[in-house]
């Protein structure tokens, strides 16, 4: 006699389906006009995706030292928002980053300026060779448009 599944109030429960995962149960609920509207992974807009994982390849020290980097006279406030971490985060960073000699805080005013040491290395054995300044001029210079045929005459 086989053994039923059988709950609380004494009757049987129906066997439990394995849950799918998450993108494809949203699939299922959405339209079919819908699902072609979802972020993909060949797609180049990949925030939606980002955040769902989780993780990103730069640390929060990088971020804000990028962020400062381009806007000496940002508020922690806005650091925080654009990042997505709290401002007390912020300032362990910043503290973090001037205690290194990475960042030099100047007071103008009421207002911190910050100054990024452009020189310095990077601090992992495996990028120590390449200094702030190559990961700043990577990540603030716009990219160039990939060449034409037109362009090499």
């Amino acid at each position: 006699m086989p053994i039923k599944n059988v709950g609380k109030t004494g009757k049987e429960n129906p066997p439990r389906k394995k849950k799918a995962p998450e993108s494809q149960e949203a699939n299922r609920r959405l339209p079919n006009s819908e699902r072609n509207s979802l972020p993909h992974a060949s797609d180049n807009s990949n925030q939606a995706n980002h955040k769902k994982r989780g993780w990103t390849f730069l640390t929060n020290h990088s971020h804000v030292i990028i962020l400062l980097a381009n806007r000496p006279d940002m508020v922690i406030r806005e650091v925080a928002a654009q990042i997505g971490i709290t401002e007390r985060a912020v300032q362990r960073i910043i503290v973090d980053l001037e205690e290194d000699g990475f960042l030099i805080r100047e007071k103008v005013g009421r207002q911190n300026h910050y100054r990024v040491v452009r020189n310095l290395p990077l601090r992992h054995p495996i990028e120590e060779h390449r200094n702030i300044g190559d990961l700043l001029d990577l990540i603030l210079t716009p990219p160039r448009p990939y060449p034409t045929p037109t362009d090499r005459v």
